[in-house]
């Protein structure tokens, strides 16, 4: 029997926690000491640099490694091996820090446009290429799901359980609506989608619907259904909804 996928932390919720520990004037100020220092650092040198005892500044430093925004490890200054333990030294790892409130993936969008223009087929336009573009990206990352879960055979209210948890990372902030229904709260292409609303929401439409493809999902697509301030996109089996909506993979 298949068996729920671990639950993974929230990208939002690790970057939040991140922030929060730069709050702090002297662990901020040592942070930025060693990113401009360009390479690893004592925790002497750390201290000194905010002017504070070496105890506290080891407090604080593994304060920014429990965060990921430094990585530690024992070296000898200038490459010389001396008796006796080595000291630790620190240097930033290569974590990126972006806090959108309510989540935004601008960089998502730009990596599907990007991908399309150089994919650009002589039979295609801009716009067909953007949409297959992100049909294509959508069924990857469903079958990379399928895969990383093995959920077996996925009915609609089954299939949208695993929908819900595998589209928070996208920041889509799903809701059940009912069983056989799942509302995307918000958009993460806002506030681009408002200026290009036609190929935008098309695109987010086309890669929901290869993510369902990708997933197996059956008895579920990806349909129309703006609403202000919300993703122009519902997941739903299609009971209730409007003749009018465009069905999956169009």
């Amino acid at each position: 029997m298949a068996s729920d996928p671990p639950a993974q932390a929230d990208p939002a919720d690790s970057a939040i926690d991140s922030v929060s520990v730069l709050s702090e004037d002297s662990r901020r100020r040592m942070f930025a000491f060693i990113r401009r220092a360009r390479r690893a650092v004592t925790r002497d040198e750390a201290a000194a640099s905010v002017g504070i005892s070496r105890k506290l500044a080891a407090f604080h430093l593994d304060k920014l490694v429990d965060a990921g925004l430094l990585r530690a490890r024992y070296e000898t200054p200038g490459g010389t091996r001396k008796v006796g333990r080595q000291p630790k030294v620190y240097e930033p790892t290569d974590a990126q820090i972006t806090v959108n409130i309510p989540d935004r993936h601008h960089e998502l969008l730009a990596d599907l446009l990007l991908d399309a223009v150089l994919t650009e087929r002589a039979d295609e336009n801009a716009t067909q290429a953007a949409m297959r573009a992100a049909a294509e990206r959508g069924r990857q990352e469903g079958e990379a799901a399928r895969h990383e879960t093995r959920p077996g055979r996925l009915g609609p209210e089954r299939g949208l359980t695993t929908c819900e948890r595998l589209l928070e990372r996208y920041g889509y902030e799903p809701v059940r609506e009912s069983p056989t229904r799942l509302r995307l709260r918000n958009c993460p292409f806002h506030p681009l989608a408002a200026k290009a609303p036609d190929l935008v929401c098309g695109m987010n439409h086309a890669f929901l619907s290869g993510y369902l493809d990708g997933l197996q999902v059956n008895g579920v697509r990806a349909v129309p259904a703006p609403e202000p301030g919300e993703c122009c996109v519902r997941l739903g089996s299609g009971d209730g909804e409007p003749a009018d909506e465009t069905p999956r993979g169009h």
